[in-house]
């Protein structure tokens, strides 16, 4: 039986991602100068947002018989072999991940790979992982 759990979102993130990619606009919203080439940024930079909106809300992490699958939107990274898992612990790593969120766990598999991840449920997403593989190091209370 697979379960799906939905990545946690950050809506500060979301609210600074907004302000950076906005920001080309303000000084034409300030001097009140909108011309087809502002309009056409703007038209642009809102494809853009929308996408990263998709990506955010598009993420998902399966646990499905022996393994971890992630999926944020249309990209899907390589399953994840819940016997290979040693470690879960909280993270403040800001590296780029699946994790649309700033509330981040940090997986460590096989000989040297790790992946963060930010579940909504974290505590009910590493239950299940440490059922399918008990020899997990749960770190996330500390």
């Amino acid at each position: 039986m697979a379960t799906k759990y939905p990545a946690k979102v950050s809506y500060g993130l979301l609210i600074f991602i907004f302000s950076v990619l906005y920001a080309p606009l303000v000084p034409s919203l300030i001097n009140a100068e909108v011309h087809r080439d502002t309009i056409g940024l703007f038209g642009f930079l809102s494809l853009v947002f929308a996408f990263v909106l998709y990506l955010f809300f598009g993420t998902y992490y399966t646990i499905e018989d022996k393994q971890l699958k992630i999926k944020c939107g249309f990209f899907s990274y390589n399953p994840i072999a819940i016997e290979e898992i040693q470690e879960v612990a909280r993270t403040t790593s800001l590296l780029a991940s699946p994790a649309p969120s700033f509330d981040r766990i940090k997986i460590k598999y096989g000989s040297r790979n790790e992946i963060i991840l930010s579940p909504k449920d974290a505590h009910n997403f590493v239950e299940e992982l440490i059922l399918r593989n008990p020899r997990i190091q749960n770190k996330l209370i500390t």
